[in-house]
C-alpha cells in the first residue's frame, strides 16, 4: 500500500488523481490538498464576483492560496483552513469588505462556516 489510499476519477475523465494519507510517504495528494485547491479557486471566483458588484477593480495578479490542515480534535479529527489572499495595490478597508462579502457567496466558505476554523489573511 505504501501510503496510497486510492485513485479518484471524475465521471467525465478530466481529472484523475492518486490519493495518499495526509503526511504519509505516498506519492499522491491528500484530500486536504484537494479541498484547498478547490476552495482557493472558488473563493477567488467569489472575490471577482463581489468586486464586480461592489464596483471594485481587482489587480490582474489577485490570488488565493488556501491551506487546509487535518488535526486531532475530541477523539477524532478536524480540519482547519487558512485563506491567504493577495490583492496588491488595493485599500485595506475595501479589501476587508470584499473578502467578507466573498465568504457569503463562496459555496466552500458557506459549507464550512461554523464547522471548521477558518482564518482569512490579506497578504
Amino acid at each position: 500500500m505504501a501510503g496510497t489510499v486510492a485513485f479518484s476519477r471524475t465521471s467525465d475523465g478530466r481529472l484523475e488523481v492518486k490519493l495518499s494519507f495526509p503526511g504519509g510517504a505516498g506519492s499522491g495528494t491528500n484530500p486536504e490538498q484537494l479541498l484547498a485547491a478547490g476552495w482557493s479557486a472558488c473563493y477567488l471566483s467569489a472575490i471577482k464576483l463581489m468586486a464586480g458588484k461592489m464596483k471594485v477593480t481587482l489587480p490582474a495578479d489577485a490570488d488565493v492560496d488556501a491551506e487546509v490542515n487535518l488535526g486531532p480534535a475530541g477523539g477524532g479529527y478536524a480540519l482547519a483552513a487558512r485563506l491567504n489572499v493577495s490583492l496588491p495595490g488595493g485599500e485595506r478597508d475595501v479589501a476587508d469588505r470584499l473578502l467578507e462579502a466573498a465568504h457569503k457567496v463562496c459555496p466552500y466558505s458557506r459549507a464550512t462556516h461554523g464547522n471548521i476554523d477558518v482564518e482569512t489573511n490579506l497578504v
